[in-house]
């Protein structure tokens, strides 16, 4: 009998495996177009990503944790397209000069490759049943904190004796993929960064925000180009009511109004008119009582509710990369080396995602990541593996025998 444990040997490695999603141009064509090949000797672009693909996936806490364990493993490392582990001078060196744009680059490109190599990888479906009838996309905007160490990067100072970067994400709710991501300091605010961050919307497309970014100026702006979005009311927001809608049978539903900004400041940034939705949303197993804003004029107040509590998905993916990306111990001190380690470890999430599309991976993502980071140097087939993981056979079949046909003591 064969032993399920143990999937179908192959010539590769699982990092060599993961590797070859990259196509092997990319890497090359894009630190030709930031220069970063020119500032390379021995330690080449495609080595210095596959050391941080291998840092990511493996949780380094070091430079000598990278290096160490790659030139343990020289000899397969080579395999990986001639590959070569680096010194610890290397690549802190590398993270510090070398452009973390060129991280940027190969993100956004390896990004736009996958969905041309794989269309239905980028057209997944809300999860939640309620909106699937909306045809045009719909985003979610929000930012996760990674904190840093004040007394080594001073760079990234936030507060007193903090310091932090932040990710600014427009999430994707129909592919859970990232369409705009910035990774700045945590000095901006969220409502400021909105700005590049909504840039790339179309018109018909829905946009949902928390009330951290309750920027009238910039809502209007939305509203001009087309585009709907939806919000939460800050507490202090006063309106004046034009007119009460008549509300649905939905219990939960307790108000819905057409309103103007009452501020004559507010009314000069917003002069149109806003819907205001009143009504009661599950939150932490308790309903409460929330406020929403939003530009459409036409949805069902039970819409308004449910696009704003779709917004969730995207703090379940903030949650996702903190959990299993390598976002708490740094390569290198200075803001290049940090953002050459996030971007990376985007990249990870997204090649990562698209084996789990691409195998038809049931399991959680966290679960995925472990798998992947147990088995890394095996010579393992990665779509069998994949494909038989963590899942039982069917069950055993029970074969009657003629004299279970007749009961005792019946004729």
């Amino acid at each position: 009998m064969k032993n399920k444990t143990h999937p179908a040997s192959h010539s590769y490695t699982i990092l060599k495996q993961v590797c070859k999603l990259i196509p092997g141009h990319m890497v090359h064509h894009v630190a030709e177009e930031h220069g970063v090949d020119e500032q390379s000797r021995t330690f080449t672009p495609w080595s210095h990503v596959v050391s941080l693909l291998h840092a990511q996936v493996t949780h380094a806490i070091g430079l000598n944790d990278v290096c160490d364990s790659l030139q343990m493993n020289s000899g397969v490392l080579a395999t990986i397209r001639g590959a070569t582990p680096p010194s610890r001078n290397n690549l802190s060196h590398a993270n510090r000069i070398r452009s973390s744009e060129m991280a940027k680059d190969l993100y956004w490109k390896m990004m736009d490759h996958l969905m041309r190599q794989s269309p239905r990888f980028a057209k997944g479906k809300i999860r939640s049943g309620y909106l699937r009838r909306f045809r045009s996309a719909i985003h979610a905007v929000d930012s996760t904190t990674i904190q840093l160490v004040a007394n080594c990067m001073p760079w990234a100072k936030h507060r007193r004796r903090k310091a932090a970067a932040k990710c600014h994400t427009r999430l994707n709710l129909q592919s859970f993929l990232p369409a705009c991501a910035i990774i700045d300091t945590a000095k901006e605010h969220d409502s400021t960064k909105a700005w590049v961050v909504c840039a790339g919307l179309k018109e018909g497309e829905t946009v949902v925000f928390d009330k951290a970014y309750l920027d009238f100026k910039h809502l209007n702006h939305l509203t001009e180009r087309g585009v709907f979005w939806v919000t939460r009311a800050k507490d202090n927001t006063q309106v004046d009511v034009q007119e009460r809608l008549e509300v649905t049978r939905n219990v939960r539903i307790i108000e819905d109004h057409l309103v103007e900004l009452r501020g004559p400041q507010s009314h000069k940034l917003y002069p149109g008119t806003l819907r205001q939705v009143r009504a009661l949303v599950e939150v932490d197993g308790k309903e409460r009582e929330l406020v929403f804003l939003t530009n459409n004029l036409e949805w069902s107040p039970w819409t308004v509710a449910e696009l704003y509590r779709a917004r969730w998905e995207i703090e379940v993916f903030f949650k996702e990369i903190k959990q299993t990306l390598q976002l708490a111990d740094f390569l290198g001190n200075n803001a290049n080396a940090v953002q050459w380690q996030v971007w990376i470890g985007l990249l990870v999430h997204l090649l990562l995602r698209y084996l789990a599309w691409l195998h038809s991976w049931h399991h959680s993502f966290t679960r995925l990541f472990t798998v992947i980071r147990a088995v890394l140097w095996r010579r393992w087939d990665l779509h069998a593996l994949l494909a038989s993981y963590g899942t039982a056979g069917p069950p055993g079949r029970l074969c009657g025998t003629p004299e279970q046909a007749y009961f005792p003591g019946f004729g």
